[in-house]
């Protein structure tokens, strides 16, 4: 009936496995788990207990295919008509969390979304601004992504039917991470097929320090700019390409980079800081982006 895709880089899944085991196990449902690290070199033994629970199965990929690519290698190895996708390095809220997404899919047979939180939890200074963004940015209401179904919706905590996936794979051509969400559920309106949201979120352990968001945001950016040049996103569909077109009308985009060449070592600064702003991240990111553009 369900299989359940895990992408991994360098995590420890098997507590995670174990989680999702234990409930499919209580609910007795038919189902797979396939966790499948993207070429990572850390916690493979970990991982590898995986594969001594039955019905349970780890790999690790011999060259890194992106996360895109990794779901889409997943999709194609799963045996059930539904999959649900998951994030590694998060666990289910509720100790029902398999039972709630199985009952929505009687409201909905094709795509379901949980939304997600992060944990109320004091963090180190080297790990603020990964926590900031996600609690500010990305976690929201049920009722808020009612109001706005296609918004707030990630690829992971996500189940669907296995054929829309095979319908509509992530691009083949994005190898780092960004965006790739954003061309999939872009697939999904398009095509005017519904999302249902419901209140059963994962709870996101990412622990990347501040640095490294940093440099994620920066591959994200030039990723976004790539999908922007291929014409697979049209630049006023993300708000930072609109914010980009208004600063082109107004001959604004030399000043912008000026700027940001200028301040770029004060802001990296604050956004390492106890106390990082998410308006610096922000400008940062339109600094970036308009660096990239000729």
């Amino acid at each position: 009936m369900l299989s359940i895709l895990i992408p991994v880089y360098d995590y420890n899944v098997f507590p995670l496995v174990l989680k999702l085991k234990q409930q499919a196990e209580n609910l007795g449902i038919i189902y797979e788990i396939i966790a499948q690290d993207d070429c990572g070199k850390k916690f493979i033994i970990e991982n590898q207990q995986i594969n001594t629970l039955e019905n349970c199965c780890f790999s690790t990929n011999t060259e890194n295919l992106g996360r895109g690519k990794n779901i889409n290698l997943l999709c194609s190895k799963s045996k059930y008509e539904y999959i649900l996708i998951m994030e590694a390095d998060s666990l289910p809220e509720k100790e029902n969390f398999l039972k709630n997404h199985i009952e929505a899919l009687l409201q909905s047979p094709v795509v379901v979304f949980g939304g997600v939180k992060y944990p109320n939890t004091i963090v180190s200074k080297e790990k603020v601004l990964r926590r900031k963004y996600g609690i500010e940015r990305e976690t929201k209401s049920l009722n808020h992504r009612l109001k706005k179904d296609y918004d707030f919706v990630f690829t992971w905590n996500l189940l669907l039917k296995k054929e829309i996936l095979l319908q509509f794979p992530f691009p083949d051509f994005l190898h780092e991470y960004g965006y790739e969400d954003f061309v999939f559920i872009k697939n999904l309106r398009l095509n005017s097929i519904p999302i249902i949201h419901i209140e059963n979120s994962l709870i996101h352990y990412n622990d990347d320090n501040s640095l490294d968001f940093i440099k994620k945001t920066e591959i994200a950016v030039k990723n976004l700019h790539d999908l922007i040049e291929l014409e697979k996103i049209d630049t006023k569909e993300i708000k930072l390409g609109e914010v980009y077109v208004i600063l082109k009308k107004l001959y604004l985009i030399e000043i912008t980079k000026a700027i940001y060449k200028k301040t770029k070592k004060r802001i990296i600064a604050n956004l390492t800081s106890e106390n990082p702003k998410l308006y610096l991240l922000d400008f940062y990111k339109l600094g970036y982006y308009c660096n990239l553009k000729k």
